[in-house]
């Protein structure tokens, strides 16, 4: 698919000297998405783009060449060809042009001063290409080249007249500066990306993929092609269901003989079909189905949903099909839904295309809903017939060659019609840009998702704590948790948390009102709440005593509260406008049993009345043992009491994510990002990949504010020394950076009152380790509750920091979270928070406190130091020992490699599908 358009650019091989020494960088090509939802394409130019470029200058308008030589003249644009040609080959220019169908449409420039870390900029589009974004994503994508080359800040000179350039640098979000003098606007922009550079083209982005996919999400004329004459087969399936869906547009078929096919007019070919066609349904065999989105695009088509099979799902063969179908669909600008997809589902009121074969349609509504698997859309929309879910948009992703669920997500952002949305996937094509975009969409509107694979059979082998936790379930569900996806484990969990989301307010807080005519159920009920994380708390005197009048018998009015089997409906009803109207419970779940003593209907409609008067809590109801009721307004009906308790549980959690203060996570300053970096690269040079040892490690983290406590020392002497240094009783371990679990090796003591102590200590080590002198680190003894913290590189979310319980037994514990980074310093703190041992560190029976913003600063800045310098592969900080008055860090193990290396600071963005 297109690609963001703030991506940074990855080098291939070397970046250009400083000093402009021969060879430029080189990148890959991007796949864009213009404003207008048309794609282009973002490469570095060459010497063989010489007459593209002449021609680009001698088709723009004077006054283009005036605003941006200062001068209407052809012969300095053709002059600049010549100059940037000469001096990109020598690497002291990087130059990016974009091209839109086989033309060269725009030229952006960065040209090195004599400061190397500042390079200006200039940009030409042509005349018929401006109002697209070209300028801007240009910007964006030379600052992320420019990135990679050390370049930090952009200037350029702009006429004052010039408002549309001075609009693109405002519009890209990073952060600049503008003088004016005599009619000369300077502009000095940061390449560095920030949280509003993202959002800025996060939302870009988000406007023309709404643009891009405007055929596939509002179709009016569809033809579908593939169909047998004698009405069997799929393709056929389709037809029948877009007519019994009583699709409101055009429908047509190409068919090569036929004249119509199962009552719909058919027509030979694409080019004799009459208008243009918006989509095309394609069910052609594989190896005909790029033919038939090529010409499907060449007669107007904007988007092709792909049913056939035979793709990548079958192997090499079927890759290199699909492969062609995504390079043909992207040359000719044609957006493809599949191969090896169900279909869409459009229930728009305006469109009603049932274009599937499941065999259900769900009821019009505000979910949209992606699967990437056939078999598990069909259950979701079985189940959101049974439970009269509301549906606006269902599309079968399938083999994924071109739209992804990211792309879906950025089109419905901003859709006033969609009020949620439900995935079900099985990868992260870009899990950074997922995030950024579930983050915006869950700030607005739940958002609700499956994740298949996340079994421990994925689990990556690992030497240390962190990555032996990081199995695939915990960083899928760091993902979910930090961008506020509420996830679920399966179709029904998905399709009923939905239903909720959609029908009820969020509540206020955990508490939970259990009511109902058989005190077992509600007591069962009470223990399902407490599995899930809600409280039942106990009602107050007055608000029992107003419940007690209406229940029958002496039954309970604590909570749950059991209105007796004899229990009449009006006095149902009354209760539970008590409980809705109470400020002690932030929602109420009814348990109803049929019994020979309740009255259905009358019982309904006081629960009705009751909600209606009292119209802001949750109100979801269990109908058990044969009650039977019709529509139930603003009243959430669920099969089961688990369903209901977890769906009321999903709906706290979501709303105590929206609640939560927003900040982004810290940018590094500049001089420290290259330092680190610098640092990075040497060492790798001189020592290469692995485990660094002690003063290593320091080297790296101390920048960071992350600061190992003691002294590094070799030999009895020099360890009695650093004793003195750090004041007896200490501790002291192997500083081996081989050595990774010492504990189990008995390589760590522990205590150590006196000199002779510490100077036999290091001389049993040595003989453990067969060697005449051992390094040792030399500690002060520090006593706190204990943490680990650590990173890993996960080869599809990126660096995720985990924060967790920590010391020996830390894998006992099991009590740990992963973030992903960088962190912000409120998701840092709501880790420490998720922690069983949370009450060990905020002062557990009268205990001092722990300095937790001290241990925020550590989580934060490993997320950073994660972020900053990709060859930081894994970390692991075990334990960190947290005290009143700050935190010491007691082992440390950072590994280095160079494989992981990528535009450091920024998300990867480029050449990754979505």
């Amino acid at each position: 698919m297109p690609t963001t358009p703030s991506a940074p650019v990855s080098t291939n091989r070397p970046a250009a000297a400083p000093d402009g020494a021969p060879g430029g960088p080189t990148v890959a090509p991007a796949d864009v998405l213009l404003a207008d939802g048309s794609v282009g394409v973002v490469r570095p130019l060459g010497p063989e783009d010489r007459e593209a470029l002449l021609a680009l200058h001698d088709e723009v308008g004077l006054d283009s060449l005036r605003l941006r030589f200062f001068s209407a003249s052809r012969e300095a644009g053709h002059a600049y060809v010549e100059h940037l040609l000469a001096h990109h080959e020598a690497g002291q220019v990087f130059a990016l042009a974009l091209w839109w169908h086989d033309r060269l449409v725009g030229l952006a420039t960065a040209e090195r001063n004599p400061d190397v870390a500042t390079a200006e900029v200039s940009f030409l589009v042509a005349d018929e290409m401006r109002g697209r974004g070209v300028g801007t994503l240009l910007l964006e994508h030379l600052a992320a080249l420019a990135r990679t080359e050390g370049v930090r800040r952009f200037t350029a000179e702009v006429l004052a007249e010039n408002g549309a350039m001075i609009r693109v640098f405002l519009d890209a979000g990073f952060e600049l500066t503008r003088h004016l003098d005599r009619g000369v606007v300077t502009v000095e922009m940061d390449t560095l990306v920030s949280e509003s550079t993202l959002r800025a083209a996060d939302a870009r982005e988000s406007r023309s993929e709404a643009a891009s996919l405007n055929a596939l999400l509002r179709p009016h004329r569809v033809a579908v092609v593939g169909v047998r004459r004698d009405g069997t087969g799929v393709g056929c399936a389709v037809i029948d269901s877009i007519v019994a869906g009583g699709f409101l547009g055009e429908l047509l078929v190409i068919h090569p003989t036929a004249s119509t096919v199962r009552g719909v007019a058919a027509h030979a070919s694409f080019d004799e079909a009459p208008g243009p066609i918006d989509l095309v349904v394609v069910a052609v065999p594989p190896e005909q189905v790029t033919a038939c989105v090529a010409d499907a695009a060449a007669a107007g088509a904007g988007a092709a949903v792909v049913i056939t099979s035979g793709f990548a799902e079958m192997g090499d063969e079927g890759l290199a099909l699909q492969r062609e179908l995504a390079h043909t669909a992207r040359a000719c600008g044609i957006r493809v839904v599949g191969p090896n997809c169900l279909g869409l589902l459009d229930n728009q009121p305006d469109v009603r295309l049932t274009a599937t074969f499941a065999g259900t349609n769900p009821p019009p509504g505000g979910l949209a809903v992606a699967s990437q698997s056939g078999g598990v859309g069909i259950v979701v929309s079985d189940l959101a017939c049974r439970l009269g879910l509301g549906v606006r948009h269902f599309v079968s992703l399938g083999n994924k060659a071109d739209v992804s669920s990211n792309d879906l997500l950025a089109a419905w952002l901003d859709d006033p019609d969609v009020t949620a949305a439900a995935l079900y996937l099985e990868s992260f094509g870009n899990p950074a840009k997922f995030a950024r975009l579930a983050r915006r969409f869950a700030e607005t509107r739940p958002l609700l998702a499956v994740m298949g694979g996340r079994s421990s059979s994925g689990r990556r082998a690992g030497v240390s704590h962190t990555a032996a936790a990081a199995t695939p379930a915990v960083r899928v569900d760091a993902l979910f948790a930090q961008a506020g996806v509420v996830g679920c484990r399966d179709a029904e969990e998905l399709t009923e948390t939905a239903l909720l989301l959609g029908e009820q307010p969020l509540p206020a807080g955990p508490r939970l009102a259990v009511l109902g005519n058989a005190g077992g159920l509600g007591v069962l009920a009470a223990d399902c709440a407490a599995r899930h994380g809600l409280a039942v708390p106990v009602l107050s005197e007055g608000l029992r005593e107003r419940v007690a009048v209406h229940v029958t018998g002496t039954v309970g009015t604590a909570n749950p509260v059991d209105s007796g089997a004899g229990g009449v409906g009006d006095g149902i009803g009354r209760i539970a406008g008590e409980l809705l109207a109470s400020t002690e419970v932030d929602a109420v779940l009814l348990v109803l049993v049929q019994t020979r003593t309740l009255d259905p209907q009358v019982t309904l409609e006081a629960l009705l009345e009751a909600r209606e008067a009292h119209p802001t809590k949750p109100f979801v109801a269990v109908l058990l043992g044969g009650v039977r009721a019709g529509p139930l307004p603003r009243i959430t009906v669920l099969p089961s009491v688990e369903s209901a308790v977890r769906s009321l549980a999903h709906a706290v959690r979501y709303a105590d994510w929206l609640a939560a203060p927003r900040s982004a996570a810290p940018l590094t300053e500049p001089d420290r990002l290259a330092a680190a970096r610098h640092w990075v690269t040497s060492y790798l040079q001189e020592t290469g990949p692995g485990w660094l040892g002690p003063e290593a490690a320091s080297s790296l983290l101390a920048p960071y504010g992350v600061n190992l406590c003691g002294v590094v020392a070799t030999g009895p002497a020099a360890a009695a020394a650093a004793t003195a240094e750090v004041g007896l009783p200490v501790a002291v371990k192997v500083a081996d950076p081989t050595v990774v679990h010492k504990t189990e090796r008995g390589l760590v003591r522990v205590g150590l009152a006196s000199v002779d102590a510490v100077q036999e200590t290091v001389q049993h080590f040595a003989a453990e380790m067969s060697r005449s002198e051992v390094p040792v680190l030399v500690q002060p003894m520090v006593h706190g509750p204990e943490l680990a913290f650590g990173v890993v590189r996960d080869p599809g979310l990126g660096p995720l920091v985990m924060v967790a319980a920590g010391g020996t037994a830390t894998e006992v514990w099991n009590d740990r979270t992963m973030l992903l980074a960088p962190v912000s310093p409120q998701d840092a703190a709501r880790a420490l928070r998720s922690l069983r041992i949370w009450p060990l560190l905020a002062g557990f029976r009268g205990s001092t406190p722990v300095d937790e913003s001290a241990l925020v600063d550590v989580i934060v800045a490993l997320g950073r130091l994660a972020t900053d310098v990709p060859e930081v592969v894994e970390v692991d900080l075990n334990p960190v020992v947290a005290t009143s008055d700050g935190v010491a860090l007691v082992d440390t193990k950072v590994r280095l490699d160079h494989g992981a290396a990528v535009d450091a600071g920024v998300p990867r963005r480029l050449r990754e599908p979505a």
